[in-house]
């Protein structure tokens, strides 16, 4: 066979340490064949060296439309009250789609230059910024298909029922771009309301749902609870996901399992946003500060399909992050103590295979006929990759080479 790309001598995620290394073919932006020495012809190869090749980072919770804007706002000046929300807000009617397209684009080329091939970007609407966010952030999606796919899902960051205008300017965002609907009842006066009013939206559009969800250090008041009840009287399972849930940190492990009983139970998946919950977490003490971060591979043991992802980027909810997906799994499996190979392995399936499911995306993974979204990284295997934060050195979607990154060389005397 005459392929258009041969990655030669790769080793996949699922290869014992004694399997040999098999050649991937590429042909019309799909995997056409995988095995040892493959003959034929190629236009383009890559020797891998016996490296790592993985399906594409999967990122399932960013914010495009916000990120980088710490430079324009107010300066943290106390632990506690931390006002992240507030400093946010306080800019966003600067915020002009012109100037979310240059910051989010930015943001997106960071992420792609780290192996991300697939992405979810939460994009709030409200009348501070109507829908400006989503206009930037929706003109991006041609932009960069060429190395990622990109879809929206529209939130009400400042609150939905209580903060009148927003409810037709979710609506719009639905008939306008967005794919998936979000929530985050945290910032409403009546929670359980706006959780019922997002069901409603994601009922008549029929879309999937990404929600904010129980933040705090203190596990009363489950929301959780609510949506697995809603998403089983709707039939919604599978097609619902709620990220933080730093709640369930607080919570003994016996309740916690609980929980995630329940959500495996409903179908409800989750997203830890580990760097976003360390930063904002136990503000309320000064000594024994809780790490507010879920053990998600203990819920994913319960059979919670979960996922590691960014959130924030350089704005006052995480005013650090550079889109490298690997740096957020590896400091999740630090936080929850997660250190042997078993337990590294099953992290690393929450910015891959995990991640993919959570997003629906059936022609995700290597395969023979699955679409060429690949990424090759300087490590062996997916623990030793995790471990060392490996870097991606090439990048493909659909079978063209996105990123190149030159292996470190030490230059001895």
């Amino acid at each position: 066979m005459d392929f258009d790309l041969v990655l030669r001598d790769a080793r996949l995620s699922d290869f014992g340490p004694d399997q040999p290394s098999i050649d991937i073919g590429v042909k019309d932006g799909r995997i056409a064949a995988l095995a040892p020495g493959l003959g034929g012809t190629a236009r383009e190869q890559m020797q891998v060296g016996g490296r790592l090749v993985s399906a594409g980072f999967v990122e399932t919770h960013i914010h495009l439309d916000k990120s980088c804007i710490l430079g324009r706002c107010e300066g943290e000046t106390a632990r506690f009250p931390h006002r992240a929300m507030e400093r946010t807000s306080a800019v966003k009617h600067t915020f002009t789609v012109e100037d979310v397209i240059e910051r989010a684009s930015g943001t997106l080329e960071k992420c792609i230059s780290h192996g991300c091939t697939r992405m979810r970007t939460h994009v709030e609407v409200d009348p501070k910024v109507g829908l400006r966010g989503l206009e930037g952030v929706r003109a991006l999606i041609e932009r960069y298909a060429w190395a990622i796919d990109l879809e929206i899902c529209v939130m009400p960051q400042e609150g939905l029922t209580n903060n009148p205008g927003t409810d037709e300017l979710m609506i719009a965002a639905l008939r306008n771009g967005a794919t998936v609907v979000g929530a985050a009842p945290n910032y409403d006066t009546d929670r359980p309301a706006q959780i019922r009013r997002v069901f409603e939206m994601a009922r008549e559009f029929d879309v999937d749902i990404d929600m904010h969800l129980d933040s705090g250090a203190s596990a009363e008041e489950l929301d959780t609870l609510l949506v697995c009840e809603l998403t089983e009287k709707y039939g919604w399972g599978g097609r619902v996901a709620i990220g933080h849930v730093s709640k369930l940190a607080s919570m003994r492990q016996p309740d916690m399992d609980k929980v995630a009983r329940r959500m495996s139970d409903a179908g409800v998946a989750l997203t830890v946003l580990t760097a976003t919950d360390l930063y904002l977490g136990g503000r309320h003490t000064d000594h024994n500060v809780p790490r507010n971060v879920v053990d998600a591979n203990r819920l994913a043991e319960l059979g919670v399909v979960c996922s590691i992802a960014s959130n924030n980027i350089l704005n006052p909810f995480t005013p650090f992050g550079d889109g490298q997906l690997l740096r957020q799994v590896n400091l999740q499996a630090i936080v929850t103590q997660r250190g042997s190979d078993d337990e590294v392995r099953a992290a690393w399936d929450m910015t891959t295979s995990a991640a993919a499911r959570l997003m629906r995306l059936e022609d995700y993974g290597i395969a023979v006929g699955a679409p060429a979204d690949l990424v090759v990284l300087d490590a062996p295997d997916p623990v030793t990759a995790l471990r060392t934060v490996a870097p991606v050195l090439a990048a493909y979607k659909r079978g063209r080479r996105t990123v190149t990154r030159e292996p470190a060389r030490l230059h001895r005397p």
